[in-house]
């Protein structure tokens, strides 16, 4: 307790001296911008993959479990390595591994393009993307942000993982015409092309944290402030941390099933495919402005309180789904509130480990976090296929929904106040 309180006085004596919202945006503007390209990058085989699924499948013979099979590798070995990549962060700085990973992304994805019908072949391919995604995880892009940005750190939070919703808008639609235009083995490469094409130029000039060095200087003067907060060894012992852990798990295990598996539910009462698209592309949309809106209330609010709130929305569109029948303004109402918090969850994540661990080693400690994130991530849509194979329907799986996202809430409400936090006002 006196070692927490010592801190606390020495981020209130250091806050004297740490510039405001507006100074903050004035000098870094364009970090967040090109930290959210970044975070796009790496999710284009994710949110990318959707339009090649169909002609892999009608080329090659395969099931749609054989050509995805991939995201859950990937995703599962991004978990293994999520803290050892956070602690290489903390050492060496983010833009080596954002500019690298970039380039390795993109390449990796272009090799899909090379299939030849081999399973092993395939397996293959994904095995090197999951690698290549490494340099790109999400602690990659948030560390360089948090190092830049306090007075208004939510804000520049929720920027930068818009790179999420900025995928789902643009990779199904280039890769559709891609492909229209060229056969899905010439349009991976092509797509990886017009991507780096686009996004490396801006990371290059722009993304560098306060840890990162300059040619010539010895450390940018601003790199003291990360120096302030929880070492690895007692953010993991902590119970804060625990629960923060518990709540990532508990929410990216349902939200992500509850995406994956939107369009599908309400096929499976009777909607036909168009109007069931059209009903999920709300999710997209609003998880924009969920990011935004959550981003400004983290500014603003309590974190802690901001999150239980966010999180229980998913609970809300499951009891939704549970009545809703074929009811179209229930449907589209449920699929808002799904998308409002698909756009937040990393966002509060984040910002509440900034605000009780600080940033001396943020890039392991919320290494910890990807990696509860990313399995809740692998597992929860298999998860949902399970229970539907069981029982014939989604009604267990959105039961359950409710359960573990009241839960997940509750592990964020009774999290004490932060230790690390900036005062209102400041």
């Amino acid at each position: 307790m006196a070692t927490q309180k010592m801190r606390w006085g020495e981020a209130m004596l250091m806050d004297t001296d740490k510039p405001g919202a507006a100074t903050e945006w004035r000098r870094h503007y364009m970090l967040p911008i090109a930290a959210a390209l970044g975070y796009a990058t790496s999710v284009i085989h994710i949110y990318g993959l959707g339009p090649y699924i169909q002609p892999i499948s009608d080329q090659f013979g395969w099931t749609r479990t054989q050509v995805t099979v991939g995201l859950t590798l990937s995703t599962l070995v991004q978990a293994v390595f999520s803290v050892p990549i956070g602690l290489m962060v903390d050492r060496l700085g983010p833009r080596i591994f954002g500019l690298v990973g970039v380039l390795l992304t993109c390449g990796a994805f272009a090799l899909l393009g090379t299939a030849t019908g081999s399973p092993g072949q395939w397996y293959l391919l994904w095995a090197l993307l999951a690698l290549a995604t490494l340099p790109v995880q999400a602690t990659i892009w948030t560390s360089a942000v948090a190092t830049r940005f306090e007075a208004s750190r939510g804000l520049a939070f929720a920027i930068t993982l818009c790179g999420a919703s900025i995928a789902v808008a643009i990779f199904p639609l280039m890769g559709s015409w891609l492909i229209g235009q060229y056969g899905w083995q010439r349009a991976a490469p092509i797509q990886a092309a017009i991507w780096a094409a686009c996004s490396f130029p801006l990371i290059f000039l722009f993304f560098r944290g306060a840890r990162d060095r300059r040619r010539g200087e010895a450390v940018v003067a601003t790199a003291a402030a990360p120096a302030i907060g929880a070492t690895l060894a007692e953010g993991v012992r902590s119970s804060i941390y625990h629960r923060l852990l518990l709540a990532s798990l508990l929410f990216t295990f349902t939200i992500i099933a509850l995406v994956v598996h939107f369009v599908p539910i309400l096929t499976d009462r009777g909607a036909d495919p168009m109007r069931a698209a059209g009903i999920a592309s709300v999710v997209g949309l609003c998880s924009i402005i969920g990011r935004l809106a959550t981003g400004l209330l983290l500014d603003r609010f309590r974190g802690s309180l901001v999150g239980a709130g966010v999180f229980l929305l998913p609970a809300a569109a499951s009891l939704l789904l549970l009545g809703a029948g074929n009811n179209v303004a229930l449907l589209i109402a449920a699929a808002a509130l799904i998308g409002l918090t698909l756009g937040a969850e990393v966002d509060v994540i984040v910002y509440l480990t900034t605000q009780h661990f600080g940033l001396k080693t943020f890039g392991g400690l919320y290494g910890g976090l990807l990696m509860a994130l990313s399995v809740g991530t692998a597992t929860g849509p298999l998860g949902a296929s399970a229970i539907f194979d069981r029982f014939g329907n989604y009604a267990p799986f959105l039961w359950i929904t409710l359960v573990l996202m009241v839960g997940s809430s509750l592990a964020l409400a009774s999290l004490p106040r932060p230790a690390f936090a900036r005062p209102r006002g400041h």
